[in-house]
């Protein structure tokens, strides 16, 4: 959204540094503090219930933390190369399409089995999901009101709107200053 006066910065809930593993692309979700969950272990435990593609396995891993951590390609891609190069997986082409389907090996499936034990997806904690639905709802009905205000509003109501969403813009940045 640049050009627009918008600001970039990263979306979503604190749940590692760096960057790795996160994330839509640049910035990435989960910028911040707390302990990166282990994309290894994440691959493994869910291979062990079935054979999937990468980007499956970056749509279930975000499914099942309500996208509080959807790991990136960039840390996918290679963690499967990984243990393809170990023999822990076995990447088929199906019917020459280019997409490759990851099978666990008989070698991976022990590693496997003591990664599904404890997910790390399960290491989201669960206050922080809620925390991040929370607002995210709370986001979502103010949107609404806001389209309300926009559709039927006086001149002077949406004037006032205005106003009510740049104070909340400035108050929003004001929490992210504060110091930790």
């Amino acid at each position: 959204m640049r050009g627009f006066g918008f600001p970039s910065f990263p979306a979503g809930p604190p749940f590692g540094p760096g960057g790795h593993g996160f994330g839509h692309g640049r910035g990435g979700r989960g910028r911040g503090r707390g302990r990166r969950p282990n994309v290894r272990n994440a691959v493994l435990a869910l291979l062990i219930e079935r054979p999937m593609h990468g980007y499956e396995m970056i749509q279930e891993i975000d499914s099942r933390t309500g996208g509080g951590w959807r790991p990136s390609p960039g840390s996918i891609y290679p963690t499967l190369q990984l243990l393809e190069d170990e023999g822990v997986i076995v990447a088929t082409d199906e019917a020459g399409g280019g997409r490759k389907r990851f099978t666990l090996t008989e070698q991976g499936r022990a590693e496997a089995g003591e990664a599904a034990q404890t997910p790390p997806w399960a290491e989201v904690a669960e206050d922080t999901i809620n925390s991040w639905h929370d607002i995210r709802n709370a986001g979502m009905q103010a949107m609404h009101a806001l389209r309300q205000v926009m559709m039927t509003g006086t001149d002077d109501q949406r004037e006032r709107a205005a106003q009510v969403l740049d104070e909340t813009r400035r108050k929003l940045y004001a929490i992210l200053a504060e110091s930790q």
